[in-house]
């Protein structure tokens, strides 16, 4: 489960250098579109087993003397309460977060850019506070006919009635907290303006899916549409691609839609586009530093099932709808994938039959399947996770890690005093209990001196997460799904 499939050190340095050629080749300013995650691409570390989720922010940092960074948002996203389902947290409060870590790295961050904005009290709120802050916040508009009507969006009643976005530097990095936040269009708004005021720019894209040189078929291709089947984003071959060069190349649907317009803004900048294809546009090389195409394949057909499972749940507590999950079952189809392929189902599933009561199992990195069940003192994700702990540290399953006289003074301040309905041990109450045990019981120590070896674990319940629990699990680098069940008492 923990074989490694993709050269990080390999891919630093080749993207890094494929960026700078990139910028050479403009001769005044780059307007560099990142999509996915810029400082912690989870969803590629799962699919390509290697690759460090801080990879693009390191490669950024190499050339933080001459970039700004630019952040966008939608302001659909925040009226919506769009959220990121990585870290639990709203698009909105994910842009607070990016900002304090960009200027934590010692990144200057120029902007932020309010894309699709619509005067809302949530959305002008936010801008209020982004104000009070002392970011700069500039408005672009929804343009009808966008985007096939090409004479209109590149005219003054399109891209000119957008806000015009001031930068100081040769490479703007824009970025956001993610897909569908109007990335790219902010760079095309903003090369109509620069042509404007006379200033040569150009436009590049840094997207790490999906990756231009693995088939359409790839799994890893497949699981950046699984990832994105809310936003109906379908990976296809690059027709502007095949008929200027003959050959083969994976993009996606709104990268083709737009190019036409990419051409026509550069025909008026430059006098001819620069780029034959989308697939021009990017400098991904991520494809380049797979080494066990086998790895990344399972992998990312786990992702696959991970992102169904997470569909279920979003449908059934309304975050989106059936078509989703009906797409996703489609594309499980296509890629020969079903839920028997996750080994944590089943015996979590036997396991809550078996006691009538909510149940999760964990499969470990060497395929050992450790289950947890609903208990009178833990929840059964603490349950879980202590027993866990147990196998990984070759305790013997009969020895108590935490006394039951240390869990019910807990258990009583959680009721009597802390207004809490459930009385059982969520996991980070169990590991804080742990962590106090194990001052004095070397037993429990050793407990605790597992939890590293829980990274990249795979999880699942029987029913709807507590947020508490989902959080604990993701925080230790856990993998967790969920049946699309409430619970029918409190967890």
């Amino acid at each position: 489960m923990n074989k490694l499939g993709f050269d990080n050190k390999k891919y630093l340095e080749m993207q890094s250098e494929k960026i700078e050629e990139r910028i050479n080749s403009f001769g005044g300013k780059l307007y560099l579109e990142f999509g996915g995650k810029l400082f912690d691409d989870y969803h590629a570390s799962r699919v390509l087993p290697g690759f460090e989720p801080d990879s693009k922010i390191k490669m950024l940092l190499k050339l933080k003397e001459i970039a700004e960074i630019l952040v966008v948002i939608s302001a659909r996203d925040i009226e919506n309460n769009k959220y990121r389902r990585d870290l639990g947290i709203t698009y909105d409060a994910d842009v607070l977060r990016l900002l304090d870590i960009f200027k934590s790295k010692g990144l200057y961050v120029g902007s932020v850019v309010m894309t699709m904005y619509h005067s809302h009290p949530t959305v002008d709120g936010f801008i209020k506070r982004l104000n009070n802050l002392g970011v700069n916040v500039y408005k672009h508009y929804a343009i009808e006919g966008y985007p096939s009507d090409v004479q209109k969006i590149v005219s003054d009643e399109g891209y000119g009635k957008n806000e015009y976005v001031p930068t100081t530097r040769r490479l703007v990095v824009v970025t956001a907290p993610g897909p569908g936040s109007g990335k790219m269009a902010t760079c095309l708004s903003q090369l109509y303006h620069e042509n404007a005021r006379s200033v040569k720019a150009g436009y590049a894209k840094f997207e790490t899916f999906p990756i231009w040189n693995l088939p359409l078929s790839h799994p890893v291709n497949a699981a950046y549409e699984a990832a994105t089947a809310d936003l109906n984003d379908v990976n296809m071959i690059d027709p502007f691609h095949l008929e200027a060069y003959g050959t083969l190349a994976v993009n996606y649907n709104r990268d083709v839609e737009i190019f036409p317009v990419l051409n026509a803004m550069f025909e008026k900048i430059l006098g001819k586009s620069p780029y034959k294809s989308p697939t021009d546009m990017g400098v991904n090389m991520a494809g380049n530093c797979i080494f066990d195409d086998a790895v990344c394949r399972e992998a990312s057909n786990a992702e696959i099932i991970r992102r169904y499972y997470a569909a279920l749940c979003d449908a059934r507590t309304g975050r989106v709808g059936k078509e989703v999950v009906a797409k996703l079952e489609l594309l499980m189809s296509k890629m020969g994938v079903s839920t028997d392929d996750r080994a944590a189902i089943k015996p979590a599933l036997e396991k809550a039959e078996a006691t009538g009561a909510p149940a999760v199992a964990i499969e470990l990195g060497d395929g050992t399947i450790v289950t947890g069940k609903t208990g009178n003192l833990l929840g059964a994700s603490a349950a879980a996770l202590l027993n866990a702990l147990k196998v990984l540290g070759g305790i013997h399953d009969k020895i108590e890690l935490i006394s039951p006289t240390v869990i019910e003074p807990i258990q009583k301040l959680k009721v009597n005093h802390m207004g809490a309905v459930n009385p059982r041990l969520h996991t980070d109450e169990v590991l804080m209990a742990l962590s106090i045990c194990a001052v004095t019981n070397p037993t429990a120590q050793l407990a605790l001196n597992q939890l590293d070896k829980l990274k990249n674990a795979e999880i699942h319940s029987t029913v709807l997460l507590s947020h508490v629990d989902e959080k604990t699990f993701k925080a230790l680098g856990m993998h967790v799904t969920c049946e699309p069940v409430k619970a029918a008492r409190p967890l």
